[in-house]
């Protein structure tokens, strides 16, 4: 008989030593932190190479841009909060930052054109946002590739690219809203957490004001994350944290003797009331020539498809329980763009594009799960029970699909619109009338010359030498008392003006520099359409004398210059004769060469004309007679008085003499 033995039972697998369980643990979370890292990263760095490339060249500067860099700069190189009276228009934490970042990276040092410096400031800022905005779609259980698509919406939409890289606070205050949302969602921690998410939101209420209006979405995600034992207690701490931070601003005013108003100062509550109830209404959107219908009709040339996806997922994200949150604020939001009365101001987009982008990126990944996701009856003793259940869950499927389709859609539409839009991006280089304006004025204003200008060049012309009394900022001239004291004949006071599409759009805010602009003539200009920039000489005398004048000038050099021409010892080359006789040549320039014809023979090769002054009288001659040797420029050297030139160099085609932009009336009196 044969005895069947037991078979021995199977080794259960050998529990892990408690010495080896934190180590799989931190093995676990250093391959997680290591896939997220793989997910993030590549985003973050085309975010970045997009952000960089070709800062300052698109879009032009403007004004806004200007102030905020001009304040800036103010800090680190005049040691005061803004440059010309802080009158409390905006809190000045924002542009603390930037000159926080400027000074400790040396931008001011390495642009030419200050307002780029600032825009870096900008890519380290949206950067930031992106990161933690990444990080707040895991935290709502996005997947990673939802997550990462919400950093690309939020970084490389044309909409999002034209104002994360100009120069506006609310790009400063962004990074600090979603990171008081990260820490209001947190979990662990919560005093802590909650305490840091309102200091968080003080910020960015003290970068810009206009966040204020997310407050309330911090306060529920507070409340709704908070422990129910503890909630009470963690709430009255953060709501303590922000009142002390938004007291601080007060402290400043009334440290300052600034809090009321009172004769001859500015006041905090001046400020308060100007932006709550003394600032223009932008309009209505269904008034075409309003401010708001301007505003939107910008937003909606950049980017129509990210605007109508936005907005349909903040509506869908409303059936979706942990998007909720986000799908009201961004929908109460954009309520606040379309009140009637309100002001809007244009970079208001600004704090809707992170709900949006991390909207539609949620919306999408649920779509795709619940789509993907098996429909399964009773029978088979899994998930769904009963018809209702199914139903539902196929209505479920249905909208799925259909949302997931509508996205594809969207892609489609906007692959073509965005590469349009971030190769003029990338390519053009809209700021070029800017630089050449700025150029113009260097190279031909003395520096003793009073100029009004846009503030997106005031820096840039004090760092060239201009005394800071004299280079105006347009909007001062006709808001702050201390500038206007310095012109106490006003516009006759002014000797240049530059305008820009911001002077050109609000002519009549602004009636002293209105005046100034009427009084005035082109003398160089740069660029067209919405990038144009003029420089305009004022005749203290008014726009008619300077017509009167300018004719009077013009028969006296036309007449100097008919004589100038018979001279035998004059060899004029290309259309240099035409240009004499027509009186379009610069009376010092007459005056130099009738002198010099005393004496020498002289070929006069051309009178070039300078970059930006088309058909104006040309200032520079270009003498073909260096053969002569040192005296081929030494008698230009030797022209002294108002008869002196600006510049006088050697090229390969001759001497080259360059006068000012200014010509002095009656030189040519008696020459003939």
């Amino acid at each position: 008989m044969t005895t069947t033995l037991p078979r021995p039972a199977p080794h259960a697998p050998a529990a892990p030593t408690p010495d080896r369980v934190p180590e799989r643990a931190a093995r676990a979370r250093r391959r997680h932190r290591l896939v997220d890292l793989a997910w993030l990263a590549p985003a973050l760095l085309l975010s970045a190479v997009v952000q960089l490339v070709n800062l300052g060249g698109s879009p032009q500067r403007i004004d806004d841009e200007g102030t905020y860099t001009a304040q800036a700069w103010s800090i680190g190189a005049l040691g005061e909060l803004t440059h010309y009276t802080y009158w409390y228009d905006h809190p000045p934490v924002g542009w603390m930052q930037i000159a926080a970042w400027t000074g400790l990276t040396g931008a001011f040092d390495r642009y030419d054109e200050a307002v780029i410096a600032g825009r870096e400031a900008m890519v380290a800022a949206t950067l930031v946002s992106a990161t933690l905005l990444w990080f707040l779609g895991r935290r709502l259980r996005l997947s990673r590739p939802a997550a990462t698509a919400a950093v690309l919406v939020f970084a490389l939409s044309p909409l999002a690219l034209q104002f994360h890289r100009s120069v506006y606070l609310d790009n400063v205050a962004t990074p600090w809203l979603l990171g008081a949302i990260l820490l209001a969602t947190a979990r662990r921690n919560q005093l802590a957490a909650h305490a840091g998410a309102a200091a968080a939101l003080g910020v960015a209420v003290l970068s810009k004001e206009t966040y204020l209006l997310a407050l309330p979405i911090v306060a529920y995600l507070m409340w709704r994350h908070a422990a129910p034992s503890t909630r009470r207690y963690t709430l009255t701490v953060a709501t303590t944290v922000l009142v002390l931070i938004g007291g601080s601003y007060l402290v400043l005013a009334t440290v300052k003797g600034e809090l009321v108003p009172g004769a001859d100062r500015v006041s905090l509550v001046d400020g308060i009331m100007f932006q709550l109830a003394d600032r223009e209404s932008s309009g209505s959107a269904l008034d075409s020539g309003s401010l708001l219908s301007r505003t939107l009709q910008q937003w909606w040339q950049l980017d129509p498809v990210l605007i109508v996806a936005g907005l349909a997922a903040a509506v869908a994200g409303l059936g979706i329980r942990r998007l909720r949150p986000f799908a009201i604020a961004m929908l109460a939001l954009t309520a606040v763009v379309l009140r009637p009365g309100g002001y809007v101001p244009v970079p208001y987009v600004i704090v809707l594009l992170p709900f949006a982008a991390l909207l539609l990126a949620g919306v999408t990944d649920v779509a795709v799960r619940r789509f993907r996701r098996p429909t399964r009856h009773r029978t088979t003793g899994l998930r769904t029970t009963g018809r209702l259940a199914t139903a539902r869950r196929g209505l479920g499927r249905t909208a799925s699909a259909a949302w997931v389709a509508a996205v594809v859609a969207a892609l489609v539409v906007a692959t073509p619109l965005w590469g349009a839009q971030l190769r003029g991006f990338l390519r053009a280089d809209l700021d070029q009338p800017m630089r050449q304006a700025q150029s113009w004025l260097e190279d031909n204003v003395g520096r003793d010359a009073t100029l009004v200008v846009d503030d997106a060049m005031w820096v840039d012309l004090v760092r060239a030498g201009f005394p800071r009394e004299n280079v105006l900022w347009y909007y001062k001239v006709d808001t702050d008392p201390a500038v206007a004291a310095g012109l106490p004949d006003g516009w006759r006071d002014v000797d240049y003006v530059v305008t820009t599409d911001s002077m050109r759009t609000f002519p009549t805010a602004f009636p002293q520099v209105s005046e100034t602009i009427a009084n005035s003539v082109v003398v160089a200009s740069f660029g067209e359409g919405s990038t144009q920039v003029d420089v305009r000489a004022v005749d203290p005398e008014g726009l008619e004398h300077a017509e009167d004048t300018a004719a009077a000038s013009r028969e006296a050099r036309a007449a100097a210059g008919a004589d100038l021409v018979r001279n035998p010892r004059l060899t004029l080359q290309g259309d240099s004769r035409a240009l004499l006789e027509a009186g379009m040549v610069d009376s010092r320039i007459v005056l130099a060469l009738a002198t010099r014809l005393l004496t020498a023979d002289v070929t006069v090769a051309d009178f070039p004309v300078s970059v930006g002054e088309g058909d104006a009288v040309r200032r520079q001659v270009l003498v073909a007679d260096a053969a002569s040797g040192t005296d081929g420029t030494a008698w230009l050297d030797r022209l002294g008085g108002a008869s002196a030139p600006l510049d006088v160099r050697t090229t390969g085609d001759g001497v080259l003499a360059t006068f000012s932009a200014h010509e002095p009336a009656g030189l040519l009196a008696g020459v003939g």
